[in-house]
C-alpha cells in the first residue's frame, strides 16, 4: 500500500518537473519583429499556434485579434455609457417598453424583445459579410478595411502619414484592443460575480 502511495506521489510530482522545450527558431525568427511583439514579452505565443512559422496562419490570427480588439473597444465604451445611465430616448418596441427600462449587461438579453435580438443579429451578420472585410482585395495589412475606390472616399488622412507613423498608429490600435479585451472580460466577470467595477456615485 505504501509503495502505491509513493508511486502516485512521484507520478504527481513529475507533472510539475520542468520539461526542456526547444522554441521553434523558424517561428521566432519569422515573427519576432512583427507589430505587437513588444517588450517585455516580445513575440508571445504560449500555445504555439504559429510555431510552424506559417505566415498565412499568423495573418489570420492577427486579423482576428484586431477585429476582436475593435469590438472590445466599442463594448467597453458602450458598457460604461450604459452604466452611467445614458439611454436612447423612445420605445424599443410597439408595446411601449422604453430603452430606459432595459437593464445593462447580461440582464439586457432577457428584456430585449425577440424581434430586437433578431435585428441585432441580422445587423451584425450584415456588417460581417459585407462591410467589415477587405472588399477590394487591396488591403495593406490584416484588418485594413478602408475599401477605397480609385476616386477617393473614406480615408481620414491615412495616406498622408509616414510609414513610421502608420506603424505607430497600428501598434496603438493593437495595444488598445488588447487592453479592451481584458477590460470587457473583467467587466463581464465582475457583473456575474455581483461585484461592480464601476465606482458608486
Amino acid at each position: 500500500m505504501k509503495s502505491a502511495v509513493f508511486a502516485a506521489l512521484i507520478a504527481a510530482a513529475s507533472a510539475f518537473a520542468p520539461v526542456s522545450q526547444k522554441a521553434s527558431s523558424s517561428a521566432l525568427s519569422a515573427f519576432e519583429n512583427e507589430l505587437g511583439a513588444q517588450p517585455p514579452l516580445g513575440f508571445f505565443d504560449p500555445l504555439g499556434l504559429v510555431k510552424d512559422g506559417n505566415v498565412e496562419k499568423f495573418n489570420r490570427l492577427r486579423y482576428v485579434e484586431i477585429k476582436h480588439g475593435r469590438i472590445s473597444m466599442l463594448a467597453v465604451v458602450g458598457y460604461l455609457v450604459q452604466e452611467s445611465g445614458y439611454r436612447l430616448g423612445g420605445n424599443i418596441d410597439l408595446s411601449g417598453k422604453t430603452f430606459a427600462e432595459i437593464p445593462n449587461g447580461f440582464a439586457a438579453f432577457k428584456e430585449i424583445p425577440a424581434g430586437g435580438l433578431c435585428q441585432l443579429l441580422f445587423f451584425i451578420g450584415l456588417l460581417e459579410t459585407t462591410i467589415m472585410k477587405d472588399v477590394t482585395g487591396t488591403n495593406e495589412f490584416p484588418g485594413d478595411f478602408r475599401n477605397m475606390n480609385p476616386q477617393g472616399g473614406l480615408d481620414y488622412g491615412w495616406d498622408t502619414l509616414s510609414d513610421e507613423e502608420k506603424l505607430e498608429k497600428r501598434g496603438i490600435e493593437l495595444n488598445n484592443g488588447r487592453a479592451a479585451m481584458m477590460g470587457i472580460l473583467a467587466l463581464m466577470v465582475h457583473e456575474q460575480l455581483g461585484v461592480s467595477l464601476i465606482p458608486e456615485a
